[in-house]
């Protein structure tokens, strides 16, 4: 998130980067598109803790944070602190995004041909816990029982018409884009445009999988979470242990970080996971273990 004054060449939803290196300024000449640089990271992550944390916290409270709530906020929590993950490239120009956003598909209902509504979460740097848990189960609520937002009527109304003519909106609109006038209802409506977009396997009971990036909007890093499972594991102590495990598919775009940055991000999203008083503090609060260099 930057704070530099807007100039000309600034888009509605990010600030122009203007100091790239070489290799940068190269790399979209090389790799245009987003789908062909595309990085995959596949990791799983220790939650034994983070449960326990969740099960004594929702103890006291009447609306309960689910653990799904919990890595909103981490991952929110990772992208404030590593801010080169809210990064995106858009018409061979890189621009840091305004705000960061996170976004997933919540099913109407577990069924089949149920209708999928889109959820888009703003994160406030003072949130904590709480407040994401509470954001995430409201607009869930409301893109479940209101399916007549401007995004949404936009949507029923070009799927009935012509495939030419919804080939020439499409193009308009990535056109628009690619200048920074895509209109605003379609960008805060629309999940592409998000700084992380998630799936939430684990709630139909489903692993972890590679999902690719849009060319579509602005995403650059998608996650997908599986289910909670026992494994064995070796600790510290060289003995077998039986632990709470969540697997984690990271999908990033390569051009807005190097390989080292993005190893660090993950480590800092696990120790935040494997440590979860850090949700205590609010998105901006500092963490301690960015002073252990890696």
């Amino acid at each position: 998130m930057s704070s530099t004054r807007k100039r000309f060449t600034d888009r509605p939803d990010g600030v122009k980067v203007r100091n790239l290196d070489i290799i940068h300024r190269l790399i979209t000449h090389i790799a245009p598109t987003r789908g062909g640089s595309e990085v995959y990271i596949n990791e799983k992550i220790d939650v034994t803790e983070l449960l326990k944390y969740l099960e004594k916290k929702n103890k006291k409270r009447e609306e309960k944070i689910h653990l799904f709530h919990a890595f909103n906020f981490a991952i929110a929590k990772t992208v404030y602190h590593r801010p080169l993950l809210n990064r995106f490239v858009v018409n061979r120009k890189f621009y840091d995004r305004n705000k960061i956003s996170l976004a997933f598909v919540a099913k109407v209902k577990k069924e089949d041909n149920a209708d999928e509504a889109l959820v888009v979460i703003d994160i406030d740097n003072n949130d904590k816990l709480e407040d994401i848990s509470r954001k995430v189960q409201e607009h869930v609520s409301k893109a479940r029982t209101n399916r007549n937002s401007s995004l949404d009527k936009l949507m029923d109304l070009v799927s009935k018409l012509p495939n030419f003519i919804i080939a020439f909106i499409v193009w308009l609109l990535n056109k628009l884009n690619n200048h920074g006038l895509m209109p605003k209802s379609i960008m805060e409506g629309d999940y592409n445009f998000a700084s992380v977009l998630l799936t939430n396997l684990g709630s139909i009971k489903c692993n972890a999988i590679y999902h690719h990036l849009n060319e579509w909007g602005t995403n650059s890093v998608l996650v997908a979470i599986g289910t909670v499972h026992k494994e064995q594991i070796i600790n510290e102590k060289g003995k077998p242990e039986i632990r709470d495990i969540v697997e984690f598919g990271v999908t990033l775009d390569e051009r807005i970080a190097d390989g080292f940055y993005f190893a660090k991000s993950i480590n800092l999203l696990k120790y935040i996971l494997a440590n979860p008083t850090i949700l205590d503090n609010e998105i901006m609060e500092g963490i301690e273990y960015e002073n252990k260099k890696d």
